[in-house]
């Protein structure tokens, strides 16, 4: 099985924990069995091959997503970078081509597109298998997976009217010939009016989950009619002049020919505090404590001070080197507005190699958390404008400063001074301080060099 995850946007809508560069999808917050942690995309590649040992998994995103993506997944995953954001039909078109004529996928083959993001169990992923096998038949052009409308809502009831949630204009809505498992579809409609969608729910229509799947071959002709390219690599190029549009708008709702197979098992659409929380396996995550007089409160604390709640209803406290967070659930959905008011420096970030926290930030200098995972180390670099002091936590490595080596462990203090060449090789895990110090601190002060080693 081939299965494309479209891992797309950044945002505020779960800060402080997401951000421009973090987004959801990478927030570890879901308990496994050994006591750690996984995030939404760690959580459904670990579930795709569940279903599928051998299934390719490709993930499509932008460029700003990749190490994070290499820093929870590895490189056994595929990625198809997106130069710019345009929208899911650019970013499919893309994948597809990247699939035939970087990965040697035959344009026979069949893709599943899935959104990364959803909430779901081991019976949407069979699903999606059935939904792979089903479109390889050639019945038809496009085979949806069609969502049971109401049948999970945010704390896992059934909605008594599936436009309480204002649900009507979320949603695409597919409209099947038949009442059974798989059917012609007589409408698509992407989000339509609530006036419209009532009356596609009164002929039993289906959601639609964001999830399809068709033969390489019919993508990539269906790109070729709409933008003028010869291969990935003449697509990627031209990335950035293609218009915004979505799948469903430039191929969905103009496809005669399509299937849709049901489900009606858990499905939910984790876009807000509220709902996330209603998925969570736990109160607390984090340092966190909840008196006896808490009603349905929820703690997820990044930072290393205690939260202590005491006699609240409904609410959630989330606290990260963002900021600190506390909303009522219902308000949870307004954040992304004033949100907006703390553009500020990014101060948590996972990369492919490890990650940062920034833990505090002065007018001539700015102080780090480094850990650099096993086997990783940073890019042989230099600075204009700032001196920088590493002071080894814990771990062991090896520096080397102006082409000078020097294995290092825990307490040791290397020194450098602007202009020289430096960088660190962690031969086991390493955690590190790093202060910077200068009167012009930027992240475009950095000059990479070549380094044989």
């Amino acid at each position: 099985m081939n299965v494309v995850l479209l891992s797309g946007g950044s945002g505020k809508r779960l800060w402080p924990l997401s951000n421009d560069i973090r987004s959801k999808q990478f927030i570890k917050i879901f308990k496994n069995e050994d006591g750690t942690y996984e995030s939404m995309i760690q959580r459904m590649y670990r579930q795709i091959k569940k279903v599928d040992k051998d299934a390719r998994v490709t993930v499509a995103t932008s460029k700003m997503q990749v190490s994070a993506i290499r820093n929870q997944l590895g490189d056994d995953v595929s990625i198809s970078v997106e130069p710019s954001r345009k929208d899911t039909f650019p970013a499919i078109a893309l994948a597809s081509a990247y699939l035939v004529d970087m990965e040697g996928v035959s344009e026979d083959e069949t893709v599943v597109i899935c959104p990364v993001d959803p909430y779901v169990e081991e019976d949407y992923f069979r699903s999606i298998y059935e939904l792979s096998e089903q479109a390889a038949k050639g019945e038809a052009n496009l085979v949806l997976l069609g969502v049971v409308p109401g049948s999970q809502d945010g704390k896992g009831q059934p909605y008594k009217n599936p436009t309480d949630d204002s649900s009507a204009e979320l949603y695409g809505y597919i409209v099947p010939a038949t009442d059974d498992e798989i059917s012609e579809v007589e409408v698509f409609k992407e989000k339509p009016t609530e006036e419209e969608a009532a009356e596609y729910l009164s002929h039993g229509a289906l959601w639609n989950g964001g999830v399809f799947a068709y033969k390489l071959r019919y993508v990539l002709d269906k790109a070729h009619e709409l933008i003028d390219f010869t291969d990935y690599s003449d697509l990627f190029d031209k990335y950035d002049t293609l218009v915004k549009i979505s799948f469903d708008y430039a191929v969905a709702e103009k496809e005669k020919k399509m299937q849709v197979k049901r489900f009606a098992g858990k499905w939910q659409d984790l876009g807000t505090w509220k709902s996330l929380t209603a998925a969570m396996g736990e109160k607390v995550v984090g340092k966190g404590i909840l008196d006896d007089g808490c009603r349905d409160v929820h703690i997820v604390n990044e930072m290393d001070v205690p939260v202590l709640a005491m006699g609240l209803t409904d609410v959630v406290i989330s606290a990260s080197p963002d900021g600190i967070l506390v909303t009522d659930k219902e308000s949870s959905s307004r954040i992304s507005s004033f949100a907006r008011n703390f553009e500020q420096q990014i101060m948590f970030a996972e990369k492919s190699w490890g990650s940062y926290k920034v833990m505090d930030v002065e007018p001539e200098s700015m102080t780090i958390k480094v850990t650099l995972n096993e086997g990783n180390s940073m890019n042989y670099h230099s600075h204009r404008n700032r001196d920088e002091v590493w002071v080894v936590l814990s771990g062991e490595g090896t520096t080397i400063v102006d082409g000078m080596e020097q294995n290092v462990s825990a307490g040791d203090v290397i020194t450098m001074s602007a202009g020289c060449r430096h960088t660190i090789i962690a031969r086991t895990e390493l955690k590190i301080i790093e202060v910077q110090l200068g009167r012009e601190i930027s992240v475009h002060d950095k000059q990479k060099y070549r380094l044989e080693y």
